[in-house]
């Protein structure tokens, strides 16, 4: 018989937790969380959920998909919209797009501000 584990936080290394937390905030509409700050930062979703951002010295962002520097963590969120609506307001946040979309009309991969990739789905 498996575990039986709930996924409750998420981490991401990163230069400025700040920054990246308000970026996820601003794409995810999660909370800050009230004790973060410059070294760690945090967002809290109403089911429990947590993604928090941690400063690392020399942080080397990643560099999707030739894995110089590997990718270390992949997150996936379906969205609402038109993945072209929502592609086009994560960029006015500051996500970036990389050249390589493996999944054609069916996701797309951006980058957030510390260079982790992410796919937006619609299903």
């Amino acid at each position: 018989m498996p575990l039986q584990m709930e996924l409750v936080a998420i981490t991401l290394d990163c230069p400025d937790p700040s920054a990246l937390a308000e970026f996820y905030q601003q794409a995810t509409g999660f909370e800050p969380h009230p004790k973060s700050d410059a070294e760690f930062a945090g967002l809290n979703r109403e089911d429990g959920l947590f993604i928090g951002f941690q400063r690392v010295e020399d942080y080397r962002a990643p560099r999707w998909p030739d894995q110089i520097v590997p990718q270390q963590l992949h997150i996936c969120f379906k969205v609402a919209e038109s993945l072209a609506e929502a592609e086009a307001r994560l960029l006015e946040l500051g996500a970036g797009k990389p050249d390589h979309q493996p999944h054609g009309d069916k996701a797309r991969v951006l980058t957030d501000p510390a260079g982790h990739p992410f796919c937006i789905v619609t299903r």
